[in-house]
């Protein structure tokens, strides 16, 4: 880094220097695992243009329609695309579906009917899922309100319990349900080679069981997806990875052909399924972003690399660690204190672009137990894949950074978030010093 910069990030940044220099020095010590990120996108990026050149992407195909959407090309394009990338039979991808949440949600209740079993195999789900299901709360419309039976197998040693997997399943299972990121939990996300793992033991044992993943955060992080190791159905959100942040809006589902269709008909209506839903003139924004995914994905991924490192160094538990491999783009820092995850989101508000000025608070978020403050200043409101953060107000306070554009947007948020820290006497100071 030269001085001009330097001389920019202290005049407009009102960054320390000290903090400037410990964070380029670790910094260092990271490049050379760069190289095997971008290997990674190289070969997704490539992957993801093979799909629109085989799929006939045609500069028509971002007109749109009104009304009940009949005839939509640009959707059904859309659709061939993500199938394409993801190697499934059928995909339904709709700006309409609200949240990775949502998705989940809609393939759940499309394909578990009364009296059926869901069981969560990496133990207990995502806080806003677990009122979707109904073991948190007092919601009305959740799976056990509509008669579906729930349980959960914890994680052991970090990996799927295949045994106890096994053990669970009986002739009411339908649906086993993987969360493949680490959500606000102090685990690192399941790696594909895992997953793969789990889907053969359990076929082994069972060959009709439906095996989900929940794949939010964890798209184009490596060069296979979930569906290409025998997963039959995933679904996640357009304003998270694959949206390469141009995405409005949206999400999607992929998988066999077959459940596709029972999702979709629960999306619209029995008889209407995937042939009617406008899509708003959202086309051309979601395959642009599809296309820019595998590099933005690349660059969050090395931002969330250095947020380790440099937590690291200062003593704090960091979930991936180091040298793990990364299956999605969240890095978990472990704070042990609840102002130092407000100081540590704070500072992350105030390198954003958009509404840098706000100061955020924890606050009683919809869908969750405890209070939660949010980081994040997105040209797409709430936008994940773009530089944000969070964390629940409860023990041990881990803070949860991820997405940016740009590495150098990345880099900007570690910079203000440990010069929050260090300004506010909430790290050992002596460390940076050194």
């Amino acid at each position: 880094m030269n001085k001009y910069t330097i001389n920019t990030l202290c005049k407009h940044f009102e960054l320390e220097e000290e903090i400037i220099e410990y964070v380029n020095c670790k910094e260092k010590l990271i490049l050379d695992k760069f190289n095997k990120i971008n290997e990674i996108k190289e070969f997704n990026q490539y992957k993801v243009i093979n799909a629109m050149q085989e799929c006939k992407l045609s500069s028509t195909d971002f007109y749109w329609t009104t009304g009940y959407g009949y005839g939509d090309v640009g959707r059904e394009k859309v659709e061939k695309i993500y199938a394409k990338v993801f190697n499934t039979e059928d995909a339904l991808v709709r700006p309409t579906i609200a949240s990775g949440t949502h998705a989940i949600t809609l393939t759940l209740s499309g394909l578990l009917r009364p009296n059926d079993e869901l069981i969560a195999i990496t133990g207990s789900p995502y806080d806003t899922l677990q009122k979707v299901i109904g073991t948190k709360g007092d919601m009305s419309g959740t799976l056990i309100e509509y008669g579906i039976s729930y349980k959960e197998v914890p994680l052991k040693d970090g990996k799927i319990d295949i045994p106890e997997v096994k053990n669970n399943i009986t002739n009411k299972t339908k649906l086993l349900l993987i969360q493949r990121s680490t959500g606000y939990s102090d685990r690192r996300a399941l790696t594909i080679d895992e997953i793969q793992e789990a889907v053969n033991g359990i076929r082994e044992f069972n060959k009709n069981v439906i095996i989900m993943v929940d794949n939010c955060y964890g798209e184009f992080l490596e060069m296979k997806e979930p569906t290409d190791v025998g997963v039959d159905i995933i679904a996640g959100s357009l304003i998270k990875n694959p949206g390469g942040g141009l995405a409005l809006s949206g999400g999607y589902i992929a998988g066999k052909a077959n459940l596709v269709e029972q999702v979709a008909n629960r999306s619209t209506a029995p008889g209407l399924g995937k042939d009617c839903g406008l899509t708003f003139g959202t086309t051309r924004n979601t395959l642009h972003g599809l296309f820019l995914a595998p590099h933005i994905v690349s660059e969050a991924v090395k931002g969330a690399l250095l947020a380790a490192i440099v937590y690291k160094g200062l003593g704090f538990k960091v979930i991936p660690d180091i040298d793990d491999v990364r299956s999605d783009i969240i890095q978990a820092i472990e704070l042990n204190n609840p102002e130092r995850v407000v100081q540590f989101c704070r500072g992350i508000q105030s390198a954003s672009v958009v509404d840098s000025y706000v100061t955020p608070e924890p606050w009683d978020m919809p869908g969750y137990e405890d209070k939660v403050i949010m980081a994040a200043g997105g040209f797409v409101d709430g936008s994940s894949i773009e530089l944000s953060a969070d964390g629940p107000m409860r023990e041990p306070y881990f803070a949860y950074y991820q997405g940016g554009l740009t590495y150098e947007h990345c880099k900007l948020g570690v910079l203000k978030s440990l010069n929050n820290l260090y300004k506010n006497n909430l790290i050992d100071n002596s460390k940076i010093l050194k």
